[in-house]
């Protein structure tokens, strides 16, 4: 365990004393320990940002590392669990994340102009569009979505996201 004086802040206190009580936490890289055991046991070492193949994973507030879809898509190759000493990763035999992509208002399609970006970039099907009389919009089969951030980066008008699934996430399986 990393002693106290030498531990990087936990950005939920900065957040705090900015007056966001309740700002989402980072995308952490797949197999991250849940946030609060990842922030105690990652030493900010960079280790396994170096290790990314695909470079998403970028050094973020405290000297922790973040995942940015915007960057491209995590291809799940485990070289990020490997590479950490600190033990803040799980197992990668267990699932990389829970992580579904959500479209926004912005949606190109939701203002009638023709887009299947996200589709396209989507190597998992995840991401269609059903027939209608107009223009089609974009919806995540949540059964299919990994979450590997693909569709992000390819969205001309950075709708896409990425969001941890909640329990009512799961129950509309």
């Amino acid at each position: 365990m990393v002693a106290a004086a030498t531990r990087p802040p936990d950005p939920r206190r900065r957040a705090l004393l900015r007056g966001r009580l309740h700002t989402p936490h980072p995308l952490r890289p797949p197999w991250a320990l849940d946030e609060r055991a990842f922030v105690d046991a990652c030493t900010g070492c960079g280790a396994c940002v170096a290790a990314c193949p695909e470079r998403v994973l970028v050094i973020g507030e405290g000297r922790l590392p973040v995942f940015d879809p915007a960057l491209g898509e995590c291809t799940f190759c485990t070289d990020c669990a490997s590479a950490c000493e600190a033990h803040a990763f799980r197992p990668a035999q267990d699932a990389a994340w829970a992580l579904q992509a959500r479209v926004a208002e912005t949606c190109l399609t939701l203002h009638g102009i023709v887009c299947s970006s996200c589709r396209d970039a989507c190597g998992e099907s995840a991401i269609r569009f059903p027939v209608t009389s107009c223009v089609p919009t974009p919806v995540v089969a949540a059964d299919r979505c990994t979450g590997c951030g693909a569709c992000v980066a390819g969205c001309p008008s950075a709708a896409i996201s990425l969001r941890p699934v909640t329990s009512e996430d799961a129950a509309h399986v």
